[in-house]
């Protein structure tokens, strides 16, 4: 591993901002540090950063344990969320600070400030400073300003949460473009999923100042190994009884379950044509329908018990008020310290035998 944390403990007063994290991470990936704010995700890129230090526990970098290394001495880069460049710097000055520090050449810096602004799409703007850049460009040049020194990794605090939303969108994927061209270890923090879905190799998602997963976004997603994560990651509605749901009788009426939108299909009641799990299907009332801009998300009441599902823009007779038929495919059921997927009794095959 080319990072490593074992048992980091941190307290600020009486709050513990990490409690016995560990985690490690393979050299070139782009990580993302998920969870809700309060979590414990910027304290643990502060202390990777050498600008907190632990109360306790390891922290390895390349093989070498950091805990007395400066900042300046741990090969890293840093963006901020709110840019952090020098307001009275032109560009040009703010990605070559950090080459003067360390007393490069004027040749060798005009040649990497180049090189710096061409890979991050802004050849030209060496003159302008900060208050002339869009926001989506002021973060790039703090990213060109991390990089330009070289560092072995690349550390981002909420790096698109002060860019407005169509710009974010655009700013991960080339967020993901670019790390791919530089082959940089990278840990940005999020508390958005599908930020984190969409641009990270591995997901580590903290709660409560405690690591509870560690994945691939799609492990993360489809295998949630933990209530909390079952909870958090997708757009999870939490039941209290599944057992009253057909198929799922005696499934554990004491214990709460999570169903997400992709496990529900919902037809109008008025549509005779033949469904292969209608014996298997509840009847509902739409509640209320929500343009989702590809597909309508439509919540449906079900025996006391509120169904959240995705239907097609096709579908334009679903509206509140209306009669549907419901077929909730699985769900997850949710233990003190861990989850486990049950399938609706109509899908399982295990008991068929074929001639």
């Amino acid at each position: 591993m080319y990072i490593e944390l074992e048992h980091i403990n941190k307290t600020f007063g009486n709050y513990k901002a990490s409690d016995d994290v560990s985690f490690g991470i393979e050299k070139g990936r782009l990580i993302g540090l998920l969870g809700p704010s309060g979590s414990g995700k910027t304290t643990i890129l502060r202390m990777l950063a050498g600008l907190e230090r632990q109360d306790s526990g390891n922290i390895y970098i390349g093989g070498k344990l950091v805990y007395d290394l400066p900042s300046c001495q741990r090969g890293i880069g840093f963006v901020f969320q709110n840019y952090a460049l020098f307001p009275y710097l032109t560009v040009f000055d703010n990605i070559a600070y950090g080459l003067k520090v360390q007393k490069k050449d004027k040749a060798y810096i005009k040649e990497r400030v180049a090189e710096l602004l061409e890979l991050v799409g802004l050849p030209g703007l060496e003159k302008r400073y900060p208050d002339q850049l869009s926001g989506g460009q002021r973060q790039r040049i703090a990213l060109a300003r991390a990089l330009a020194p070289n560092p072995e990794l690349l550390l981002l605090d909420e790096p698109f949460a002060a860019i407005d939303a169509k710009v974010r969108k655009e700013l991960r994927t080339w967020l993901r473009n670019t790390i791919d061209k530089i082959g940089i270890t990278s840990i940005f923090v999020t508390h958005d999923q599908d930020e984190a879905i969409e641009v990270a190799d591995e997901i580590i998602i903290t709660n409560l100042s405690k690591v509870e997963q560690v994945g691939s976004p799609a492990e993360i997603y489809l295998d949630p190994r933990t209530p909390f994560v079952a909870r958090f990651i997708g757009q999870s509605a939490v039941i209290e009884n599944c057992s009253e749901l057909k198929g799922f009788e005696g499934s554990g009426s004491d214990r709460q379950a999570v169903i997400r939108p992709e496990f529900v299909d919902i037809n109008l009641f008025e549509d005779k044509g033949y469904h292969e799990f209608e014996s298997s299907m509840e009847d509902g009332i739409v509640e209320d329908v929500l343009f989702r801009g590809n597909s309508f998300e439509v919540r449906v009441k079900v025996k006391n018990i509120v169904i959240t599902g995705n239907v097609p823009l096709s579908q334009t007779k679903i509206k509140k008020g209306v009669k549907v038929k419901v077929f909730v495919k699985k769900l997850c059921l949710l233990g003190e310290e861990n989850t486990e997927t049950v399938i609706n009794k109509a899908l399982d095959n295990s008991g068929l035998y074929y001639i």
